[in-house]
């Protein structure tokens, strides 16, 4: 095969995909549930694939590129074992993934995206705009190598890391298919979340393909003026605009939509907040995540208190909104989105 020609990336293929493939390479089509498990495993060679021939892995090689994250940096969490991780992808570019330990079982909080181009004014991913977006297979390397370097298997997936997964529409797609496949890693999609700052036309697009994930809204204020000077996603999509996607997405797959709201003192966590979103919310089958915000030096947001989260919760709870309080996860680490990142380039041991 020619240099000139660009290689395939083998891990966004599907298991018919890589039959179709195979048939063109005069090769049987089991070998394609046989390499698909293999990519699952983590294996960082063709050559590990020991119950190929010898001549098909040299063909596979010639053809395909194989992806194999390095692991820059690592941070473990002494207070309950989170464990953040900075990986190198492909052409030097940074992401980070998060593995958290629950009583049911360890989740995997992904990123879509290196870099971010969303704006939010609490969030350090978007601090150095938006580089390039993740393909579906350097997505799905996140979890394979977190479960391979951790020893431990992975139960739960959150698209919640750095970059908007909405934006990068047709990769994560691709994603949610590849890591609910039998034969694969096989997460179940009911155990997938997926969370939008609300690209409205997007979400009406996904509500279309009639997924088993859970949708999570990065609502974060109940009204344009409070939202819009802290997400500029507003300006293009107002919260009606988004409420209606919404609406469309329950309508059309049946499933409860979570919303986040960022707790920011005296900018999100008001008394006529509480009731603006209790309004907003009433009669839609909801629940609503409050997000105690992990301060970022670049903004001068602040975390509310404790009380005026309960406040806020009760608020909430006295107009029949379901209402949770987020556990602060890593506190002794770079636990929040972009912040490890941010840090290793700001001190220059990565150049991007």
């Amino acid at each position: 095969m020619s240099e000139a020609i660009q290689k395939k990336e083998i891990k966004c293929l599907s298991i018919e995909e890589l039959k179709a493939d195979l048939k063109e390479m005069r090769e049987k089509p089991f070998r394609a549930g046989q390499i698909f498990k293999w990519l699952h495993e983590a294996v960082e060679s063709f050559d590990e694939m020991t119950n190929l021939s010898k001549e098909l892995r040299a063909k596979l090689s010639e053809r395909y590129e194989l992806t194999v994250p390095i692991c820059v940096r690592k941070q473990v969490s002494q207070v309950d074992g989170t464990r953040k991780y900075l990986w190198q992808m492909r052409g030097g570019d940074c992401v980070e993934s998060v593995l958290m330990r629950y009583e049911h079982g360890n989740t995997v909080c992904v990123s879509t995206q290196v870099g971010c181009r969303m704006g939010c004014k609490f969030c350090a991913s978007g601090l150095f705009g938006l580089k390039r977006h993740l393909s579906a297979g350097e997505i799905l390397d996140e979890v394979l190598f977190i479960q391979k370097e951790s020893g431990e298997p992975v139960s739960n997936i959150v698209l919640m890391g750095t970059g908007e997964p909405l934006d990068n529409y047709e990769n994560v797609l691709k994603f949610l298919h590849l890591v609910s496949c039998p034969g694969g890693i096989q997460i179940g999609q009911r155990h997938i979340s997926l969370s939008t700052s609300g690209l409205a036309d997007k979400i009406e697009l996904l509500a279309n393909e009639k997924l088993q994930i859970t949708l999570s809204i990065s609502l974060h204020a109940p009204d344009d003026e409070s939202r819009s000077s802290i997400m500029p996603v507003d300006k293009r999509y107002p919260v009606a605009r988004l409420m209606q996607a919404c609406a469309y997405y329950f309508d059309t797959t049946g499933r409860r939509i979570s919303y986040e709201y960022m707790m920011a003192r005296g900018k999100t966590d008001r008394p006529w907040q509480a009731e603006k979103l209790a309004s907003l919310l009433r009669g839609r089958p909801a629940h609503v995540n409050l997000i105690p915000l992990n301060p970022v030096k670049e903004s001068p947001l602040q975390p509310s208190s404790r009380d005026t989260v309960r406040k806020f919760q009760q608020i909430l709870e006295r107009h029949g909104v379901t209402a949770t309080v987020r556990r602060k996860l890593g506190p002794d680490i770079d636990a929040a989105c972009g912040q490890l990142r941010r840090r290793t380039l700001e001190e220059g041991e990565i150049i991007q």
